[in-house]
C-alpha cells in the first residue's frame, strides 16, 4: 500500500504539473470556457486499538488499521451573465483491516471479513452570482464497501449580506443505504451463497434492509472587525430504516447471544458555535463549542481549540486539542448483563458514556516557487494526531494533503 500511495503522488504531481497551466485570472471574466482552479490529494494512514468490540458483545479486539486516498478536482467557467460555475469531482478509496470485523465467524482462523476496500466518488455543482451574493449548488454521491452501500443527493444555498460581512447557508441532502444483513455466524440459519458457504466471504450473497437519513444543516457566519469572526451552526437529521448493525452481538445475563436491536426511528439536534480570532498576523485562535441531543437519550458537548502559527511568511506550525464527552444512550449495557425484557439492546461501546482527547499538530508548507520548486504544486501538509478514550480505545492518524494550483 505505501507503493500505491507514492505512485499515486507521483502520477497526480507529473499530471497537474503540466495541466495547471492552462489556468487563467478569472477576476477578467473574458474566457467562458472551462478551467482549471485547483485539485489536493489527500492521503492518510488510521490505526487503533482497543477492547471493547461491538462484534463480540462488548469485549474483545478494536485493532483496525485505515489507509485512505482522496482526490479532488475543481474546475470553474464563467457564464454570459458572468456568474461563476464550479464543478467539483471528488473520488476516494479506502482498505482497511480489521481484527474485529474478522470475529465474525469465531471459529475462523481469518476470513475474507477481516479486510475491506471502500470506494466513495462525488459531483457537486455550485452556481455563484457575486454581483447578488447568491450560490446555489446540487451533488449527488456514492459509496461501496462489502456490506453497505449508499447513495445520497444533496443541494444547498448561501445568501451574503449587503455589505458582505455576513452569510446565510442551508444544505439539505438525503442518504439512501442498503445496509447487508451479515449475521454472526452462530446465528445464521439460511444463507445463499454463489461461491462460499458460511465464512463471510466476499462470494457471500446476502440481503439487504434500507436506512434512509434525511439533514438539514443550517449556517451563518459573521465578520465582527478585523480581528474576529465566527458562525452559528444547527443540524436537524432523521433517520429511519435499519439503524442497528446486523453482525454486532449482544450476550444476555443468561448467557445466550443475541443480534443488536435498536429503534427503526432516530432524531439527531446538534448545536454549535465557531469563532477565529486573529492576533496580529502571525498567530489565529480557532475555536469551536458544539452540542449535542439525540432521541436515543445521548447527550455530548464537544470543544475544540487549534492555533495557527505563521513561522514564516511561507511556513506555519498548527497545535490542536479536542474534547469530548458523552452519556449513554437508553438501550447500551456492557456484556452480559442485558435481559430478555428489554425491547432493544447494544453492547457498542459508541453509545456508552465516555470522554475523550484528541490532540496533535499540523504543518504547512506555501513556498512562492512551489514545494520542491514545482510552480503548480503551491501547498504540502502533514497532520499527526492522537486520539484516546476514557475507556481504553486509542488511535493515531497522520495524514499528506498536496495542493495544486
Amino acid at each position: 500500500m505505501k507503493k500505491i500511495c507514492l505512485s499515486v503522488v507521483g502520477l497526480y504531481i507529473g499530471l497537474f504539473a503540466g495541466f495547471g497551466q492552462t489556468k487563467v485570472d478569472s477576476s477578467k471574466y473574458q474566457n467562458h470556457t472551462l478551467q482549471f482552479e485547483e485539485a489536493n490529494l489527500v492521503s492518510s494512514y488510521y490505526k487503533q486499538d482497543g477492547n471493547n468490540s461491538a462484534v463480540t458483545g462488548g469485549i474483545g479486539t478494536e485493532k483496525l488499521t485505515d489507509i485512505s486516498n482522496t482526490f479532488d478536482l475543481k474546475l470553474f467557467l464563467y457564464d454570459n451573465r458572468f456568474r461563476k460555475h464550479t464543478f467539483n469531482f471528488e473520488l476516494g478509496v479506502d482498505h482497511y483491516t480489521s481484527a474485529s470485523s474478522d470475529m465474525i465467524d469465531l471459529k475462523a482462523n481469518s476470513s475474507a471479513s477481516h479486510a475491506d476496500t471502500r470506494i466513495y466518488p462525488s459531483v457537486n455543482w455550485t452556481v455563484e452570482n457575486e454581483k447578488k451574493g447568491t450560490t446555489v449548488g446540487a451533488g449527488i454521491a456514492y459509496s461501496h464497501e462489502f456490506d453497505y452501500s449508499s447513495f445520497s443527493l444533496n443541494t444547498n444555498f448561501a445568501l451574503k449580506t449587503k455589505n458582505r460581512s455576513g452569510e446565510f447557508s442551508a444544505r439539505a441532502q438525503v442518504f439512501l443505504d442498503q445496509v447487508s444483513q451479515v449475521l454472526p455466524t452462530e446465528l445464521v440459519s439460511t444463507v445463499t451463497t454463489t461461491t462460499s458457504a458460511s465464512g463471510g466471504g466476499h462470494g457471500t450473497k446476502y440481503p439487504t434492509t434500507p436506512r434512509t437519513t434525511f439533514d438539514l444543516a443550517l449556517s451563518y457566519s459573521q465578520i465582527i472587525n478585523k480581528r474576529l469572526q465566527v458562525a452559528l451552526l444547527s443540524d436537524v437529521v432523521s433517520q429511519s430504516g435499519y439503524l442497528s448493525l446486523p453482525f454486532h452481538r449482544v450476550y444476555f445475563k443468561d448467557g445466550s447471544v443475541h443480534q443488536e436491536v435498536l429503534p427503526s426511528s432516530r432524531l439527531k439536534l446538534p448545536l454549535g458555535l465557531r469563532a477565529n480570532y486573529f492576533i496580529g498576523d502571525k498567530v489565529i485562535l480557532r475555536a469551536y463549542y458544539r452540542y449535542y441531543t439525540d432521541d436515543w437519550g445521548l447527550n455530548s458537548h464537544t470543544a475544540s481549540l487549534e492555533m495557527p502559527v505563521k513561522i514564516t511568511p511561507f511556513f506555519s506550525l498548527s497545535p490542536f486539542y479536542r474534547y469530548y464527552v458523552q452519556t449513554a444512550i437508553n438501550y447500551f449495557s456492557a456484556y452480559g448483563t442485558h435481559t430478555a425484557a428489554e425491547q432493544f439492546y447494544t453492547s457498542n461501546y459508541d453509545f456508552s458514556a465516555f470522554n475523550s482527547s484528541f490532540y496533535g499538530a499540523g504543518i504547512r508548507l506555501t513556498p512562492p516557487k512551489g514545494v520542491f520548486g514545482m510552480e503548480h504544486l503551491n501547498m504540502l501538509e502533514i497532520r499527526y494526531g492522537h486520539y484516546a478514550k476514557n475507556i481504553g480505545m486509542n488511535s493515531d492518524i497522520i495524514s499528506l494533503n498536496l495542493k495544486f494550483k
